[in-house]
């Protein structure tokens, strides 16, 4: 199994992290500039739409482009805050399909002061005609950094549902 892991906005995937996701997979982790690339989803999906993924995952920014990106390449995903209905820096979202076949499972923290919580809700309620399958998290005791504990949890959780 595969994993490609995407970052966030001047991140990186940290070693205990890389640890825990690498007692499922090999994972991929590559490094991203989303200040200098608009276009980091579709460099994403050309990077990997030949390798063998199979499953997505990301952290804020890194959600957000996991998000498009398991569509586009039609696999399972776990993204973490997800910076769906603003960021920080210009990004050109592509045209994807509706669904990735599979499900996206997406944690919100609702005390994050970055990725606003309600309005990642609001952008997935405007969403809810595509026959796209969620299973939604809300943790009540995160903010938006996600703690080691937290994101094994939350791993443990996805891993055993595919």
């Amino acid at each position: 199994m595969n994993i490609l892991y995407i970052h966030g906005l001047n991140g990186s995937l940290i070693p205990e992290k890389r640890e825990i996701l690498e007692r499922y997979a090999n994972v991929e982790a590559p490094s991203i500039d989303y200040e200098n690339n608009p276009d980091s989803i579709i460099w994403l999906y050309n990077q990997y739409k030949d390798v063998k993924i199979d499953v997505v995952m990301g952290s804020s920014m890194g959600g957000f482009a996991g998000y498009y990106l398991s569509k586009l390449l039609q696999l399972p995903a776990l993204v973490f805050n997800p910076a769906l209905a603003e960021r920080s820096v210009v990004q050109n979202v592509p045209d994807t399909p509706e669904t990735n076949n599979g499900r996206i499972h997406i944690v919100i923290g609702s005390k994050d002061p970055v990725v606003n919580p309600k309005a990642t809700l609001h952008f997935l309620g405007e969403l809810l005609l595509q026959e796209q399958s969620y299973k939604i998290s809300i943790r009540h005791d995160l903010e938006h950094r996600i703690p080691l504990d937290v994101f094994e949890v939350e791993v443990v959780k996805f891993m055993s549902d595919l």
